[in-house]
């Protein structure tokens, strides 16, 4: 390959991230190592869809090529993936409303990844289905494609994969090429009444498996021959070579084409589909009341997270940027699980309480910022959610207190958490490894408290942060990620840590 002499004298060598989120990134994309596809399987689904005109039954058909046998530990690319998605006619009377001419869009299919019985979900994204011409009369069938992440599977057994819950991002255009107003219709799909079925089954064999006894030998009865099982231990940090040389062309591509000096920076944004995955985990701490002298338990919170939605590597300037999500969830809830505190209300009178933080607006955003340039990669991590506090069972002085349905800040409020770290040898905070993270919030005056009587001011008064101040402490644990590329991990199911004060 020919390059520039301009572009090769400023050029830098390629760093990578190799610990915090990019740790769990190692299963993406296909390797050397991969399990070949063996054969094509498929399976037809009946889906109930939510669009604007109401619930709609739609016929789904997925296929995927995939081996019938894989070891241990081994990756498995499944290839070839179709999601083809047939709209009937009734479904498509509000595109046609909409002088619709022509319909596309992109699919995200969540697959269960089962073995014996521990299940992971994955995420199948950004399928994406051409222009379709809607036809006069009769459905439109909608062809998704595109690549998706490996799974691999710690434990001999028999593996399944399965389709779950489907969305779709709908754009309809008009004749003359112009996108409708909406440009965009989500649509959420569910198997109809919950209905299973097995995409393809997998034979997952020990890669070691037991040593064969010698003739005069007797195999060991269970539990007598003495050894230990083996430690789990965790993957290896870091990506795939496929991804470092596709990283790497990217780099090369980029240095290529700047003129002049050298530009001290040049970052590369990498394709999400190269990066991203899914993954669980609880967090649980204490958050400080300031005004009350006293602290809340916070968790054990359960949190969906999706790793790498926008990774951003900078070889000039030896950094990586890392943006993830998380979302909170109890009870199918975007919240953490009600905590109860007791509190000396202006230090003397007894007051006891349920709190629930409820997570408002967008996920929470999970950035990291590697530097590369030193031998222990030094991680820095930001988590800010948006917050809305609610309170309700209030007693004071042990009499109930009724507060009404609706008592909480009259505004979210923005929970900053930081934590710090290093790769080599890991340590401190990591988002794949866990640990502490620490911040402080500006708790927003109360709203909507009371039945008989306003009782806005009085809650405002013991526990909200005077003018702008951040005055309440808050310190969060965070375990190890499960992430739903390796299922059979060390890590999963998640563990729930324990809080530190």
């Amino acid at each position: 390959m020919t390059v520039d002499a301009r572009a090769a004298a400023r050029r830098r060598p390629l760093h990578l991230a190799l610990g915090g989120a990019l740790v769990v990134a190692t299963a993406l994309v296909p390797s050397a190592e991969s399990a070949a596809a063996g054969q094509v399987f498929d399976v037809t689904l009946p889906y109930t869809c939510q669009l604007p005109s109401g619930a709609e039954e739609v016929g789904v058909e997925i296929s995927a090529a995939l081996p019938v046998a894989a070891s241990t530990g081994e990756e498995i690319q499944p290839d070839d993936v179709v999601v083809e998605v047939t709209l009937p006619p009734s479904a498509l009377t509000q595109f046609t409303a909409l002088e619709a001419a022509t319909l596309s869009a992109v699919a995200e299919l969540t697959v269960r990844n089962t073995i014996g019985e521990q299940s992971a979900d994955a995420s199948w994204q950004r399928l994406t289905a051409p222009e379709t011409a809607l036809p006069a009369e009769g459905p439109v069938v909608l062809t998704a494609t595109g690549e998706v992440p490996t799974v691999a599977f710690g434990a001999s057994g028999r593996a399944t994969i399965a389709p779950a819950a489907l969305a779709l991002t709908l754009s309809p255009r008009k004749a003359d090429g112009e996108p409708t107003t909406p440009a965009e219709l989500a649509v959420t799909c569910e198997p109809v009444d919950g209905e299973q079925a097995e995409l393809a089954r997998i034979a997952v064999r020990d890669v070691a498996g037991p040593a064969a006894p010698g003739p005069d030998e007797k195999p060991p009865a269970p539990g007598e021959d003495g050894a230990e099982p083996p430690a789990p231990h965790r993957p290896g940090p870091g990506l795939s070579s496929n991804v470092r040389e596709r990283i790497d062309a990217l780099t090369e591509r980029k240095l290529k084409a700047l003129d002049g000096d050298d530009p001290g920076s040049c970052p590369i944004e990498i394709p999400p589909e190269w990066v991203m995955t899914t993954a669980e985990t609880y967090a649980a701490g204490f958050a400080n009341a300031s005004k009350l002298d006293g602290a809340a338990a916070l968790g054990p919170a359960f949190m969906k997270v999706v790793l790498n939605k926008r990774y951003i590597n900078d070889s000039c300037a030896s950094t990586v940027d890392v943006t993830s999500e998380v979302q909170f969830e109890y009870q199918g809830r975007r919240q953490l699980p009600p905590t109860k505190a007791t509190f000396l209300t202006y230090g003397f009178m007894p007051t006891t309480a349920t709190m629930v933080l409820e997570q408002v607006g967008p996920p929470a955003a999970v950035q990291t910022h590697t530097v590369t340039n030193t031998p222990s990669y030094p991680e820095e991590t930001t988590v800010t959610a948006q917050l809305s506090m609610r309170l309700y069972d209030v007693e004071v002085n042990g009499v109930p207190l009724d507060v009404g349905p609706d008592c909480r800040t009259e505004r979210p409020f923005e929970q900053v958490l930081r934590g710090y770290g290093q790769s080599y040898p890991p340590a401190g905070y990591l988002v794949a490894y866990g640990g502490t993270l620490t911040g402080y919030a500006h708790i927003p005056p109360f709203r909507g408290c009371g039945v008989d009587e306003d009782l806005d001011p009085l809650f405002t008064s013991a526990i909200s942060s005077p003018g702008k101040k951040a005055d309440n402490y808050t310190k969060m644990t965070q375990a190890p990620l499960c992430v739903a590329t390796n299922p059979e991990g060390p890590d999963c199911p998640p563990r729930k840590p324990k809080p530190e004060r």
